[in-house]
């Protein structure tokens, strides 16, 4: 029932299943099973190498037996149900086993429920895996699991889809408000649940239920054990502590350049310009069209005196009509499927991905971006597509080089990301950050910068924007963006939207990275008639397209974020050493005050910055929740102290300490830590 192969590991087999928890890095234990004759080999997230375990022990007694490693235990029952404590004994996680195989079990149940379900799916080799926890804690609160489109920031009472979608990424590393981290460590589609009366998670194909779990006693202990077994981002260049400048979409090489010249004309802050999709002649071709883009190393040459580096936009789509269709075909470098006619996306052309879970797909890839981008001087690309979007999100139709979508299609992203980041490593690019619109876990070690999609320009969507925000950074992806302005629609000439767009410029000069984009109405004529002209341009999108007084705005905070880089570069060292999230909730940086996990709409911008953003509409006032034990004061739209210091010294408190202070349109609320 119970062995001891090796000094860390536990192992349990009854009839056809085998589990084994093993210490892995400090205070934490994964967790596997499997009904196969053995583990599978893959490590999925966990890919860094972890320190030789030094307090660990295992003891096995009788008809139960436990693994400790530093500060967390687990104990397994003669009946197989794990109970994980911490160092004070405190129950972390319970596994959820309704049986009556012990009629003295407090929890002896005729409902025959199983804590580790694996559903054998008929006539194939995985399972339907359901893995069911207690839900233990009364007030828990759990963050983290990635970046979804609700206005949450605590999920507890959430069914969370485990999958990626456009504007969606599932990063499955929760924290929980009760002293532990869990990383799902499965890239199946399938869901988690954190309920009242459960918690499930659940993989809809797999051959292994695998589980990371770390006790620690501060979120900033869990979030930073995660980043030692997970990895951590790369150092974050120069240009990503500025400005970035885009729309959908420039559509000529004068355009942008026009563009550039008098943001510099004006004195204007901008360290990065985007030249978005569709500037290929045809989805797959990865190269600029010369009819729109005459000579894209002049136009490089030029933005580079000016100080910009240039972004380009890559898709993994594939046009059947494209250049490169039949030779990738013929290697297998494309997703294929299992039924139906081999077509992924709705367009001008019928496409199908590459296939980024293929190591000779990912080279071929990225030796075409290399050549018609990265040796032009290109040293920073968008990878749009990455989840990647489907016109219909069929999971069980679609099959990787790495398996079936259904078991493994979470790992997409990361690997699209591994393809750019390690391309650009080998030539020699030290510092490297993409804009990628998805991510999974581990996905921040190939420098990869998400951003929230294409999401509405609305109010309601600004609200989602932040906790989307403030769990990917508690999920483990400190770099974080999102278009400002919403992303569908708004037009540049309406009060209403001129509105909502100042709120969510000044918010965006708090964000990891300070990014313009969007689709502004109403459209502008179509350009030409060849290669992608047919993907008309969206209205002007720069801060004085807005009129006067929203340009003046823009200004004043394009200036304030220019003010605060060095501070900017000390945060995204934090990041890149300890795995700290730029952008995160106040109980993050004051974990003892009960009350600041409950606040949703603040956030702290690195240890020193509170972030008290607008987000509704005709809003002009807004109360401002305080950490106790420390000094504040408000900072105005130029980055200087102003008004009086605020202090409470009650730290143990558990009501807020609050303050209301005034919102006009032109200013957001920002409080300075003076201590």
């Amino acid at each position: 029932m119970f062995s001891n192969p090796e000094t860390h590991v536990l192992e349990y087999r009854y009839d056809s299943e085998l589990l084994r928890i093993e210490a892995w890095g400090p205070n934490a234990l994964r967790v596997r099973a499997t009904h196969e004759p053995r583990l599978p080999a893959e490590d999925w997230a966990l890919s860094e190498p972890v320190p030789e375990p030094k307090d660990v022990s295992v003891h096995v007694q009788g008809d139960q037996a436990s693994i400790r490693n530093g500060a967390i235990t687990a104990q397994i029952n003669k009946w197989g149900k794990i109970t994980f404590t911490n160092g004070q004994g405190k129950v972390l996680l319970e596994e959820f086993m309704r049986q009556r195989l012990d009629i003295h079990d407090p929890q002896c149940s005729a409902l025959r429920i199983v804590p580790r379900e694996f559903k054998p799916r008929l006539g194939s080799d995985s399972w339907h895996l359901t893995a069911r926890f207690e839900a233990v804690h009364a007030g828990e609160k759990i963050f983290g699991m990635g970046q979804y489109q609700q206005p949450y920031l605590d999920l507890k009472g959430a069914d969370i889809e485990l999958a990626q979608r456009n504007s969606q990424a599932s990063v499955p590393f929760a924290v929980s408000s009760e002293g532990y981290g869990f990383l799902w460590n499965n890239p199946a589609i399938g869901c988690a649940v954190f309920g009242k009366n459960a918690t499930t998670f659940e993989a809809r194909s797999t051959r292994a239920l695998d589980y990371w779990l770390v006790a620690g006693d501060t979120p900033a202990e869990i979030v930073r054990a995660y980043g030692g077994i997970a990895g951590r981002v790369p150092e974050m260049p120069e240009y990503g502590l500025g400005f970035w400048q885009c729309k959908l979409r420039y559509q000529t090489q004068e355009e942008i350049l026009g563009v550039a010249r008098e943001h510099k004309r004006r004195g204007l802050p901008m360290d990065v310009i985007v030249v978005d999709y569709f500037h290929w002649p045809k989805e797959g071709e990865w190269k600029f069209d010369p009819t729109f883009w005459p000579d894209p190393d002049a136009m490089i040459a030029e933005l580079k005196s000016l100080g910009i580096e240039l972004m380009v936009s890559v898709w993994p789509t594939v046009d059947r009509t494209s250049e490169n269709y039949e030779e990738m075909l013929e290697k297998g470098l494309l997703i294929r499927q299992d039924r139906g006619w081999r077509v992924v996306m709705e367009g001008v052309g019928n496409c199908v991905h590459f296939d980024a879970t293929n190591p000779g797909a990912r080279e071929y890839v990225w030796r075409k971006a290399k050549q018609n981008y990265y040796d032009r001087g290109i040293r920073i690309f968008w990878l749009d597509e990455a989840e990647p979007e489907y016109t219909h999100y069929d999971f069980d139709n679609y099959r990787y080089h790495a398996g079936p979508d259904l078991m493994v299609g979470n790992i997409y992203p990361t690997q699209y990301s591994r393809a750019f980041y390690e391309g650009m490593k080998a030539a020699g690019q030290e510092r490297v950050v993409n804009l990628v619109r998805c991510c999974w876990a581990g996905s921040q070690k190939y420098g990869a910068l998400l951003w929230s999609g294409d999401i509405a320009s609305s109010w309601p969507s600004l609200r989602a924007q932040l906790s989307a925000g403030l769990n990917a950074g508690l999920a483990g992806i400190p770099w974080w963006t999102t278009d400002i302005g919403g992303f569908h629609g708004g037009d540049p000439r309406t009060p209403k939207f001129r509105e909502l767009f100042v709120r969510w410029f000044q918010w965006g000069a708090f964000c990891p990275v300070f990014r313009l984009h969007g689709d502004r109405v109403p459209q502008q004529p179509r350009h030409g008639a060849t290669g992608g002209s047919h993907c008309l341009s969206g209205a002007p999108n720069e801060v004085w397209s807005y009129g006067d007084d929203v340009y003046a705005v823009c200004r004043r905070y394009l200036l304030l974020r220019e003010r605060l880089r060095p501070y900017v570069r000390g945060l995204m060292t934090d990041a890149h050493v300890y795995g700290d999230p730029v952008m995160r909730p106040l109980f993050y940086d004051f974990p003892r005050q009960s009350n600041l996990w409950d606040v949703s709409d603040q956030y702290m911008f690195g240890p020193k910055y509170l972030v008290a953003p607008i987000l509704h509409e005709g809003q002009r006032e807004r109360p401002v929740v305080l950490p106790r034990g420390v000094r504040w004061q408000q900072v105005d739209a130029e980055g200087e102290r102003v008004g009086p210091i605020y202090f409470d010294p009650q730290t143990a408190s558990d009501g807020d300490f609050l303050t209301v202070v005034p919102a006009p349109l032109e200013y957001m609320p920002v409080f300075e830590r003076v201590d």
